[in-house]
């Protein structure tokens, strides 16, 4: 009985999901058109990780029509920005070639090897994790751009910083986050004002839940990269974290190299984002193991964020995502 309890409570969940679900997809779809009328000229930050292909699913919603065969026509207002570091998963950045080639969305992409080029970023050691650096090249792809807001896919859920940011966080003139100087926001009313120079980061699913994205993923039967179902990977366990086997993440001495059956539950740069063990081969199956878990996917899987409880909000007042 205790091993049918997951699929049992999945069940249950989707039961439960419709109302919720079209409530939240009410409530983003709102955002986003009011992105596309407040500023002149938005992005859509897009890693093609879960999150992200959520919120431009729920663009094409805003923003497509329907076609006969039930697709969507028509072209978002605005384009895709990636933050490319040079150290994503090959199975993401295959994912999102095919999906801009197969929708003909606009896809602008940032390369930290650019900013490595300008001096702009520098390395203490090849294989050091660029997450963190990724800050100077999105400002830096900002102010080339001259993009005016960025539609990201955080959501307060994930992680302590993240919990205390508005929907529409206004950036200074140096795409700086400063939290105690955050606009209220009052029912549906957002202020959008801001002086040339600076810009806005805009999280239509702030309100979501790891569970929420799930659902909707489920429902909607949204296209994700094969590694956030289960597939078989070389790892090694460092620091509580499966770590995965790669170029740039080379096992260490002592370390013994396993193959284990895991998925991702966030992605990012391959020297911080860790699978964890999982025998889910669908969204369906993903939705039962979110309902037992008691970690966000950030503190399960991110190296990076394990660092102490401020390295994220220190990122963000720099520029992070």
């Amino acid at each position: 009985m205790n091993a049918l309890l997951p699929a049992l409570r999945a069940d249950h969940a989707h039961h439960l999901a419709d109302g919720h679900l079209d409530a939240l997809e009410e409530e983003a779809v709102f955002i986003l058109r009011e992105v596309a009328a407040s500023f002149e000229r938005p992005a859509l930050l897009f890693s093609a990780g879960k999150d992200s292909c959520v919120v431009r699913h729920l663009a094409l919603k805003a923003f497509k029509r329907r076609g006969a065969g039930g697709g969507f026509e028509g072209r978002l207002p605005f384009p895709l920005l990636h933050v490319d570091t040079g150290h994503n998963f090959p199975e993401v950045i295959s994912f999102r070639d095919k999906l801009v080639a197969d929708s003909g969305d606009r896809l602008v992409v940032a390369h930290l090897e650019d900013s490595i080029a300008r001096g702009t970023v520098r390395l203490a050691h090849p294989l050091e994790s660029r997450n963190g650096h990724q800050s100077v090249t999105l400002l830096e792809a900002i102010e080339e751009h001259r993009f005016d807001a960025l539609i990201g896919g955080a959501r307060r859920d994930e992680e302590k910083a993240r919990a205390k940011e508005r929907i529409f966080s206004h950036r200074d003139g140096f795409g700086q986050w400063q939290p105690k100087e955050q606009r209220p926001e009052l029912w549906t009313l957002f202020n959008t004002r801001h002086r040339p120079g600076e810009h806005f980061r805009v999280f239509p699913i702030s309100n979501w839940t790891e569970l929420d994205v799930w659902l909707y993923i489920a429902r909607e039967r949204i296209e994700l990269p094969s590694l956030y179902y289960r597939h078989e990977r070389e790892v090694i366990r460092r620091k509580g974290l499966l770590v995965p086997v790669t170029a740039v993440t080379p096992p260490q001495a002592g370390e013994a190299v396993e193959r284990l059956p895991v998925r991702f539950r966030t992605v990012g740069d391959m020297t911080c984002t860790c699978p964890v063990e999982s025998s889910a081969a669908g969204a369906d199956d993903v939705v039962a193991e979110t309902l037992t878990v008691t970690h966000s996917e950030r503190g399960a899987t991110r190296m990076d964020d394990r660092a102490n409880e401020a390295a994220m909000e220190r990122r963000k007042k720099e520029g992070y995502f």
